[in-house]
């Protein structure tokens, strides 16, 4: 597994040698998180990372979970506490503990708030301070959307644990043990730290008949009844070893022809999305396939089509029909494909799985579809 950090690393020392930064530093707080951090060492959280050519210095809020978790022998383990829990006094010491040149370029986050890049400005009067959008953080996240096999193999753990809790909360909802929200989201919150799990990716959704018109319904879930005539969603994930899965499942029971429209075409839209999926695709004609289906029947998807997933729930590649969307797909890309339709009567209806792109052979005539990782669907009742 070390190799993989190494590997890991070396890419970003790469870029920033190209970039001419010496210096970068990279903050998970309660205020800013970053699972790039746990990306490059290990540690799950609450940190400073510092990067320089070849040196890596990890500055953590609790050390001793900081020498359990950060996998990677290369990286020095500081205490937070040692720089009086300032950031900003934190990089000018690392700066001159590590001989950074006076004029050198040192990147910090970009979510730092203009208050706060002052006080990093004050205390490195000698360096040229970068706080910008396109830097680090954003090539981090790029190097991210291609999963080696540890993250695969962990992702497919992730995986096989929601598809369990898929057919658990089936059979639970047939056999009226879940009958509301509460119960479902519950459920899930349970069964899968009982696997092993971390917790659940983010909070899960669980919207009966009165509340699925909402695309993320607000409040997440209530007590309200689920699985009752009608159109129900649920919408979770499970996070195992810091990686995510992200799916949703619909519930059907007597629908009426204009629900029964609803939940085809959004099968219809899965089943279009999955065909298209492969290697050297771009997502956003994916995307806008989907959207001409729906525009077909004079409805319209208000959100993208799906999403990268990792160690974040929400990451790279973006599915969506937007001209700036340059993503191509490629092996190790892992993502959800997720089409919904929503009508504040007749409610929603969603169906998201997690795939993985696998197929490898460019301009191939019968390209390899991309493996199925879960095993959500439309459940009737």
């Amino acid at each position: 597994m070390e190799s993989n950090y190494t590997a890991r690393l070396e890419k970003i020392y790469k870029w920033m040698a190209d970039e001419n930064i010496a210096l970068v530093m990279l903050e998970d707080c309660e205020a800013r998180r970053d699972q790039n951090i746990r990306w490059i060492t290990g540690h799950p959280g609450d940190a400073l990372l510092f990067l320089s050519q070849g040196k890596a210095i990890l500055a953590a809020w609790d050390v001793n979970l900081a020498k359990l978790y950060a996998l990677h022998s290369g990286v020095m383990i500081a205490s937070y506490n040692d720089f009086d829990r300032k950031p900003a006094k934190a990089i000018a010491a690392i700066a001159q503990k590590l001989g950074i040149p006076a004029g050198s370029k040192i990147e910090i986050p970009p979510v730092t708030p203009y208050p706060v890049f002052l006080d990093y400005v004050g205390e490195l009067t000698d360096y040229d301070i970068l706080c910008r959008e396109n830097g680090i953080a954003a090539e981090i996240r790029k190097m991210r959307a291609v999963k080696d096999e540890e993250e695969i193999a962990m992702i497919r753990k992730a995986a096989n644990i929601t598809n369990e809790l898929i057919d658990s909360i089936e059979k639970n909802v047939i056999s009226g043990k879940i009958k509301t929200e509460a119960d479902a989201a519950l459920f899930i919150e349970l069964e899968s730290r009982k696997s092993g799990c971390e917790g659940t990716s983010f909070e899960t959704l669980a919207a009966g008949p009165e509340r699925s018109y909402a695309i993320h319904a607000f409040p997440a879930w209530t007590n309200a009844p689920f699985g009752t005539d009608g159109l129900s969603i649920l919408d979770f994930g499970v996070k195992l070893g810091g990686y995510c899965t992200d799916v949703t499942l619909t519930f059907a029971r007597n629908l009426d022809p204009k629900q029964e429209k609803l939940v085809n075409l959004v099968e219809k839209a899965s089943k279009l999305a999955v065909s298209m999926a492969h290697n050297e695709v771009r997502a956003k004609d994916i995307a806008a396939a989907v959207d001409t289906l729906f525009s077909r029947s004079k409805k319209k998807m208000p959100h993208r089509l799906g999403h990268g997933i990792g160690l974040e729930a929400h990451e790279y590649p973006s599915l969506g029909n937007s001209s700036e969307n340059e993503w191509v797909f490629s092996p190790g890309m892992t993502f959800t494909i997720e089409p919904g339709l929503y009508h504040p009567l007749l409610g929603g209806c969603r169906l998201e799985n997690d795939f993985l792109i696998i197929d490898g052979s460019a301009g191939s005539a019968t390209p390899q579809p991309p493996e199925m990782l879960t095993n959500a669907r439309i459940i009737r009742l």
